[in-house]
């Protein structure tokens, strides 16, 4: 199992977890859901108490990680698999994002 820090405007808004099957999750933090003036992440990710869950990576996050000879480049220098697109996400997004959203990973001890 991997997870990492969704953060929204440099504020944790929730975490996204990979889970040992490849399947993913995300769910929003309580403190985040309660105050109403925090927004969703995402339109595919309103927010909701729910746990949202899917078979592959969330469009939303997918849409974040580098295509093309800038994957191969990024992918070969960081020694991550081509289709390790949690571990992308977790390299890319960390500081080079467009947008509010990063993702930050978090070290499971």
């Amino acid at each position: 199992m991997r997870k990492a820090k969704v953060l929204f405007k440099n504020e944790e808004a929730g975490i996204l977890t990979q889970h040992d099957d490849g399947s993913f999750s995300f769910h929003y933090h309580e403190a985040w859901l309660a105050n109403t003036s925090k927004q969703s992440i995402s339109l595919t990710l309103p927010k909701s108490e729910k746990v949202f869950h899917s078979k592959f990576l969330f469009p939303f996050f997918y849409n974040m990680l580098p295509e093309g000879s800038n994957k191969q480049v990024v992918c070969r220098l960081n020694r991550i698999d081509r289709k390790d697109h949690f571990g992308l996400l977790m390299f890319t997004a960390k500081n080079d994002s467009i947008g509010a959203v990063t993702v930050r990973k978090i070290e499971i001890g």
